[in-house]
């Protein structure tokens, strides 16, 4: 037995208990005639005590060799401490160790193993194994397990069956580009990894499952940023004989299950807002509505005043700051500044300042009497102190650039508070976004998601206008789960396939085996996935998902770990039958 215990159990209750305790060193001090060990282990930390006067001389003497990080085992009695630590379990108690072993040295470590570190990133995902011993990353691992265990009780408990799909599939056309992997056994031929396990769980509804879900591996193959990678993990999930509002409720609570249960907040509305609205008034389709600053458009009360750049544009549209009226003209150059860099990509930018008095100073006082600004404040909902700001210009780039200076806004004042959650519906997504470039309606969520009943008829004469029936969950910014009404006939299939430019042959040699399935009665169905990944990320209170991921890759894709992905050896490539060309 390496262990009787754990280093974050003991305490007063266990004073004269004979114990064995087993970890990583800490750090020790070394005073000459008495050595303290901090011993950790996953659980915690436990002083362990080598008094010359009362310890046995070798072992007093192999206290003073440890270092940083070795492994040990000891073997003593939990006496009380005189110099007592408040800020953690076992700070009352201390072992005097009669016994130790050393289990295994360790070479001094490329960074410390703290909580504040010393090491940068790049070193710590080189050593990533070192750095989940720190507790920051520990916890959040911890976290993660809470969090997918709290899913698969609340699913369970609503009679949901988890089912394992496969990892080597067929390559689509569709969405992200896919991982391939090749068929030795199958010469010229390549097995692809899931962007999603859809299709198989739409067969599992075929197949009378009802219910079922899985937390699984996904792989896409994308450029990649702070909440994206390119192997992910989503919550996934599917049912039969439900419509949109069945879904909704569903998960509504299992957000409300997993904020109560993780973080003991209550959450009672989830306003559902349409892609349209979420769009005119936000900028984009998934809004964080922790705070207001919704958007103002000004055409009818900008244009045809003698100021030409709001004249030649599609959209005039502004935002209230609240209380950013007390901004110093450097502030505000600042700003501007920032909507102009390359990322954001605005010309500039109008300001208005909204006075106590009522009154108004812009920057383009020239052009705009105070009863102007005055609706320019009603339609962004100015308040006096408040500041507003304006963009122009195309419509769809004007707006996502002022989203994307709302949420900078928001930031520096301070109003996306992590332990605040706030979240929604966004429905009505458009079933088809055209793809200026092709000049082809592509599937905005996946060639399988429903039309809206009501829109069929559109999709002849207006495709672009057809709605479908799809919904997004948001919580504090981030689409955390997305779905849709699946279709579940073959006639509406196969026409959705003929509107996004598939052929009958083509169509059938990508997605024949659903399409047969749906002959043989298929029940209607439509499901969910949540991106764990960001939802633990969300729920812990940080914007990134790397250290909720116990081996993440970089930005590059890479695991600098392992030093993958790497060169296979000439060997292998001819097995495969694959020729490596790299110029």
């Amino acid at each position: 037995m390496y262990r009787s215990h754990n280093c974050g159990e003991l305490n007063a209750s266990n004073i004269n208990t004979e114990v064995t305790l087993a970890g990583w060193v800490q750090k020790s001090r070394d005073k000459g005639f008495m050595n303290w060990v901090d011993l950790r282990d996953r659980y915690g930390i436990t002083q362990l005590i080598f008094d010359e006067s009362r310890t046995d001389k070798t072992v007093f003497e192999l206290a003073k060799t440890l270092g940083r990080e070795f492994v040990i085992q000891v073997k003593g009695t939990v006496i009380e401490r005189e110099a007592k630590n408040k800020n953690i379990p076992t700070g009352e108690i201390e072992i005097l160790v009669s016994e130790l072993t050393i289990l295994n040295s360790a070479i001094t470590p490329p960074f410390t193993i703290e909580d504040e570190t010393d090491g940068g990133e790049d070193i710590r995902m080189k050593y990533r194994y070192l750095d989940i011993r720190r507790n920051p990353v520990k916890n959040s691992l911890l976290f993660r397990h809470k969090v997918a265990m709290e899913v698969r009780k609340y699913l369970s408990d609503l009679d949901f069956c988890e089912v394992e799909t496969p990892y080597l599939i067929k390559s689509t056309p569709e969405g992200a580009r896919d991982f391939v992997v090749p068929s030795r056994m199958n010469e010229g031929q390549f097995y692809a990894l899931p962007q999603s396990p859809q299709t198989f769980k739409q067969l599992l509804m075929v197949g009378g499952m009802d219910k079922y879900f899985q937390i699984v591996k996904c792989f896409r193959d994308e450029d990649l940023r702070a909440d994206r990678q390119p192997e992910f993990t989503q919550i996934d999930c599917e049912m039969a004989f439900v419509e949109q509002e069945d879904i909704l409720n569903i998960f509504e609570g299992l957000t409300r299950h997993l904020l109560k249960e993780i973080k003991g907040i209550e959450v009672d509305k989830f306003p559902r807002i349409t892609y349209d609205y979420a769009m005119k008034t936000y900028g984009n389709d998934k809004p964080d509505i922790r705070f207001g600053m919704k958007f103002g458009e000004l055409n009818e009360f900008a244009q045809h005043k003698e100021f030409p750049v709001f004249n030649a544009a599609e959209l005039v549209v502004g935002i209230a700051v609240p209380g950013a009226g007390n901004y110093t003209r450097k502030e505000i150059d600042g700003l501007i500044d920032w909507v102009k860099r390359p990322q954001v990509g605005a010309s500039g930018m109008v300001y208005v300042k909204c006075n106590e008095d009522g009154t108004f100073k812009s920057s383009v006082d020239k052009f705009y009497d105070n009863d102007d600004l005055a609706n320019w404040a009603k339609a962004t909902e100015a308040n006096p102190g408040d500041m507003i700001f304006v963009l122009s210009g195309p419509a769809n780039k004007t707006r996502a650039q002022l989203s994307a200076l709302r949420m900078e806004l928001a930031t520096r004042l301070g109003l996306r508070n992590p332990e605040e959650f706030a979240p929604l519906w966004v429905v009505d997504f458009p079933l088809l976004e055209l793809d200026e470039e092709s000049g082809r309606y592509h599937a905005m969520h996946h060639p399988f998601t429903s039309p809206k009943p009501e829109d069929m008829a559109l999709l002849e004469t207006e495709p672009g206008k057809v709605r479908a029936n799809a919904y997004d969950m948001v919580l504090n910014g981030n689409e955390i789960g997305g779905g849709s009404i699946r279709i579940h006939d073959k006639a509406t299939q196969q026409l959705m396939f003929k509107y996004l430019g598939f052929t009958e042959e083509e169509a059938k040699a990508q997605f024949g085996f659903l399409m047969d399935a749906f002959q043989f009665g298929a029940p209607p169905h439509g499901g969910l996935a949540f991106g764990l990944d960001r939802l633990v990320a969300i729920l812990g209170g940080q914007e990134t998902i790397r250290d909720f991921i116990a081996f993440p890759k970089n930005n590059s894709g890479r695991d600098v770990m392992i030093d993958a992905p790497a060169a296979i050896d000439d060997a292998q490539l001819k097995e495969l039958k694959i020729k490596v060309d790299i110029a």
